[in-house]
């Protein structure tokens, strides 16, 4: 648990511990907030499926267009790690940053432009960004150039092309710099 929490950037602890302490339960509460659980502290069937990301049965038959965001999440830290691979959109080969999200919200049944471009461009603009949220950023050129998607806590997953799939923080000084806004799917 403590595990996917720290992937997921709620678990906030220097390492992981093995024990349920106070800082633990506080985690799971942000995490069960964010994903419209009961928020208790405590890791209950419900709680314990969205975290460990073994989907309920009905995973993309209720609703295929509306964004399940904590699937969307957990869907995506099973990527970590992946390789940045200029036009990359599979596992199996890489991804570029684009290629990453538009796979992701492939997977939820959400359809995306191909390019970060495209991408930003179709999307509802949002003051400050929110769980699942995409997070534009100008890069290499003028205009959006990288994105990634917000996961909480000021962090965002995305495919650095120097990193690979990975978890960066917003406040970085690298993409403080180049942030230009958050859109909605």
């Amino acid at each position: 648990v403590q595990t996917n929490l720290k992937q997921l950037g709620y678990f906030t602890y220097p390492e992981i511990t093995g024990y349920y302490g106070t800082i633990t339960a506080d985690a799971v509460r942000r995490f069960q907030k964010d994903a419209k659980l009961q928020a208790n502290g405590i890791v209950d069937s419900q709680t314990y499926e969205r975290l460990i990301g073994q989907a309920p049965a009905s995973k993309g038959q209720a609703s295929a267009s509306k964004l399940d965001v904590m699937e969307l999440i957990a869907d995506a830290a099973e990527l970590l790690g992946k390789p940045y691979v200029w036009g990359g959109e599979t596992p199996q080969v890489g991804f570029d940053c684009s290629g990453f999200i538009y796979y992701l919200f492939a997977q939820q049944g959400i359809s995306l432009p191909r390019t970060v471009a495209d991408i930003w461009n179709v999307g509802k603009p949002v003051s400050s960004p929110a769980v699942g949220d995409i997070v534009f950023f100008e890069t290499y050129k003028k205009g959006p150039s990288h994105a990634g998607i917000y996961i909480g806590n000021g962090q965002f997953i995305h495919s650095g092309s120097s990193t690979g799939v990975t978890i960066s923080r917003l406040d970085q000084s690298y993409w403080k710099q180049r942030y230009l806004g958050a859109k909605r799917y």
